[in-house]
């Protein structure tokens, strides 16, 4: 049985798509009226976790699970983006 392109593709790439999941729970001293503001929260949030442990950051509970998809459960924005990143490999060969 011969397999085809796509699963070749796959097994010769250094690129894989993944499914990421990550939860964080901790608590932050910051002012309060960047809480009600969701964008910016957001941004402050992952810039403190980001930085670590301090007096202004205690972290509760971190999660972190990665999973490797079949290409084809990507986008096709996704799959237009591996396509590029493969063939710019090929170019510095």
């Amino acid at each position: 049985m011969k397999p085809n392109s796509l699963e070749q593709q796959s097994l010769g790439s250094e690129f894989a798509v993944y499914d990421c999941e990550i939860r964080l729970k901790f608590r932050l001293i910051e002012e309060k009226q960047i809480v009600s503001n969701q964008e910016q929260l957001l941004e402050v949030l992952l810039d403190a976790f980001s930085y670590g442990a301090d007096e202004y950051l205690e972290p509760v509970q971190v999660s972190v699970e990665a999973q490797e998809l079949p290409e084809i459960q990507a986008s096709p924005q996704m799959r237009r983006q591996l396509i590029r990143l493969r063939n710019s490999g090929s170019d510095l060969a």
